[in-house]
């Protein structure tokens, strides 16, 4: 669809967004409020236990974030009247029935304007605990879709999830989730998403609390054995794992519902708009990039073979142009990050940095990009 074709259909549009305070649900608010303000109204749903605490958190955490203020630049004195008008914080929890949306007026209201939801709701943390993962990422899309399914004039459910879904097969992947699940899952009893792991989560949370476990231990557990279900079925982590089940659970029970999945890779910054480099938090690359731009990460260990749409070049350009200041004032200078293709070039040089004084080793290994 063409921009002006998006803005057209976004007019007088009535909106519900989950996972509000999170980086695209953010970018994907500002957007609208600053190129179609003729929406109707965009409904946040926020965790929080009433009203006022909602408020609260769309203020502190969302409104008044920089990210807004090329939209309170342009409407200046008329900024918090037209947020008043056309923001409405929601209290409740993608992990309840309904949404844990508790007041009746309101939820009604919500059934009877909603015409779009984005679902964004997600613990991004790749090692999470497996059954706070399972209730955000995949039980949590169950509860979307419900919702989504009684508002009646619903016209689309734009889900975000990730590129990963795909778990650790290569080369051109099919929309076969499920199957390939069911094959992975073959010699056991049939792989049963909606039940079967609920159980298996339930079964251990009990066994760990009859043994006395402490609340660090339970927690540890938890993690650990989020990875040994995703790794037992082929997928890496928790996260990409029970994303890819919310994905499942949409597909075999959306019926005729208007679907759309959204499957970024790595998120980091905004590119252009409102402004460019607004980041939120530290996430995935991003813990990475501030490394390399305090001059604390020289080189990474890298797949020459995948496919990256992050490239050290443009870091390296960005950071030569825009150095990062630390706390003394100085502008800190950054060098080319050195790839390691392999495992053993990568010791090689950890060899030799231990064996040779380190200011000849920084030297060695800044200066030189072909090891």
């Amino acid at each position: 669809m063409e921009l002006k074709t998006i803005l057209g259909y976004l007019q007088e549009k009535t909106i519900l967004v989950t996972g509000a305070t999170g980086f695209l649900a953010m970018v994907f608010l500002e957007k609208i409020l600053r190129v179609q303000p003729d929406v109707k109204k965009v409904y946040l749903l926020l965790r929080a236990p009433d009203t006022n605490s909602a408020n609260d958190r769309m203020h502190n955490e969302i409104i008044g974030k920089a990210l807004f203020k090329v939209l309170r630049e342009k409407l200046g004195a008329d900024f918090d009247s037209f947020i008043s008008e056309k923001v409405v914080a929601v209290p409740g929890d993608v992990t309840s029935e309904n949404l844990g949306v508790q007041d009746f007026k309101l939820r009604e209201e919500m059934f009877t304007e909603i015409q779009i939801i984005l679902n964004s709701a997600a613990t991004t943390n790749f090692d999470e605990r497996y059954d706070i993962a399972l209730d955000v990422n995949t039980f949590g899309v169950l509860h979307v879709l419900s919702f989504a399914m009684k508002c009646i004039l619903l016209e689309m459910l734009l889900h975000v999830s990730t590129a990963y879904v795909c778990g650790e097969r290569e080369g051109l992947v099919p929309e076969d989730s499920s199957s390939f699940m069911d094959e992975k899952a073959k010699g056991t009893t049939k792989f049963n998403f909606q039940v079967r792991e609920k159980k298996v989560v339930e079964k251990k949370l009990n066994e760990l609390k009859a043994q006395g476990a402490s609340e660090e231990n339970i927690r540890s557990t938890m993690k650990d054995f989020g990875i040994e279900r995703a790794k037992l079925y082929g997928w890496p982590n928790t996260y990409v794992f029970t994303k890819a089940m919310g994905e499942i659970f949409l597909e075999n029970s959306r019926e005729n519902l208007p679907l759309v999945i959204i499957r970024p890779t790595v998120v980091t910054s905004t590119y252009k708009e409102p402004f460019p480099g607004w980041i939120q938090g530290f996430r995935t690359i991003d813990s990475v990039i501030a490394a390399y731009c305090k001059g604390k990460l020289t080189c990474l260990l890298v797949d020459p073979m995948s496919v990256f749409d992050m490239y050290s070049y443009f870091v390296f350009r960005h950071f030569t142009k825009s150095p990062w200041v630390n706390k003394d004032g100085n502008a800190v200078k950054v060098g080319k990050c050195t790839m390691f293709r392999t495992m053993a070039s990568f010791r090689m040089y950890m060899q030799i940095c231990f064996m040779i004084p380190l200011q000849v080793c920084s030297f060695y290994f800044l200066g030189s990009n072909a090891i």
